[in-house]
């Protein structure tokens, strides 16, 4: 039996990944590591498993495993500029207490690290074509993209060191069911449905490339199963980029209304534009099919009666 440890998996994306791996390896024994705080949902896991709530920081120990797959992240950039404490403590600590636990697990496959697209920093500060190499520098444009820049190396370096055998997965902005009314995407619709004006920072044209959790999760899952797969960074990306702006056109067009929005002062250090280059992935496991942003869109904001 196939055993796997995630951590953060009553969250977002974490939710997704379980939902996903116990369809695609129903005889697997999973345990998820949560501390459950404000953005985690038991809900949104459908399926067994193992539960362990604790705060990765001050865990002594971890299930006998073949894979480890770490989600558990203090997230939200707008968070970490009013208080970066929790993000170093959690991204930095929390990922280094794990390795270190990790490394005591005998017959371990894989530890799988999941980062962002926002450790490259700002892809104008390359040109306005570039787009992110699994070799580009890692740069720091809050404390939250610079502890999981801090967190990535952490675990490079225990592959290097102590021969910790991981992956380093960085993913662009994710979309999908469940995720916390903090994110963009869920404010746009709950202030839609209470007639309230979105906020855009700053003109609204910074560019991100969007891709659903699930399609995310599908792709972490073919690389942890991949047994070639091994000490290796790889973007997660969809190749479909737009402007905030064009979010928000996206979603009138959906309501068939123009909603409202107001622009915003723009968040300090807000990248321009990210975007990931994902050859290295499509080139070793085939493109995904992925599920369209509109419409996804047109699907849930009328399952909320939004429009």
């Amino acid at each position: 039996m196939t055993k796997i440890v995630v951590t953060g998996g009553m969250g977002f994306i974490g939710s997704h990944f379980v939902n996903k791996l116990n369809k695609r390896l129903p005889n697997s024994e999973i345990t998820v590591i949560d501390k459950m705080t404000y953005s985690a949902n038991i809900n949104n896991v459908k399926c067994d498993f193992n539960f362990i709530k604790e705060d990765i920081c001050n865990l002594t120990e971890l299930p006998n495993c073949d894979y480890i797959v770490h989600f558990a992240a203090e997230s939200h950039v707008d968070n970490s500029i009013e208080n970066g404490r929790p993000f170093v403590r959690t991204n930095v600590e929390g990922t280094f207490n794990l390795v270190e636990l990790a490394k005591n697990i005998k017959g371990l496959k894989k530890f799988i690290h999941i980062s962002t697209d926002e450790v490259y920093g700002d892809m104008d500060y390359y040109g306005s074509d570039s787009v992110a190499e699994e070799t580009f520098n890692l740069i720091g444009s809050s404390y939250y993209s610079a502890t999981k820049a801090a967190s990535d190396l952490i675990v490079q370096s225990a592959g290097r060191t102590f021969g910790l055998p991981y992956v380093i997965t960085r993913t662009c902005n994710n979309f999908g069911e469940n995720q916390h009314e903090e994110k963009m995407i869920p404010k746009i619709i709950k202030n839609i449905k209470n007639d309230i004006p979105i906020p855009v920072y700053g003109d609204g044209n910074q560019v991100r490339e969007w891709i659903h959790a699930d399609d995310n999760a599908e792709a972490i899952i073919n690389i942890m199963l991949s047994e070639d797969t091994i000490n290796e960074v790889f973007n997660i990306g969809s190749g479909y980029r737009i402007t905030n702006n064009q979010l928000i056109n996206l979603v009138s067009e959906v309501v068939d209304r123009k909603v409202k929005f107001e622009y915003v002062e723009d968040r300090l250090g807000h990248d321009r534009r990210y975007a990931l280059n994902i050859t290295k992935y499509n080139s070793k496991f085939g493109k995904i099919d992925y599920i369209n942003l509109k419409e996804w869109l047109s699907k849930i904001i009328t399952k909320n009666e939004v429009g």
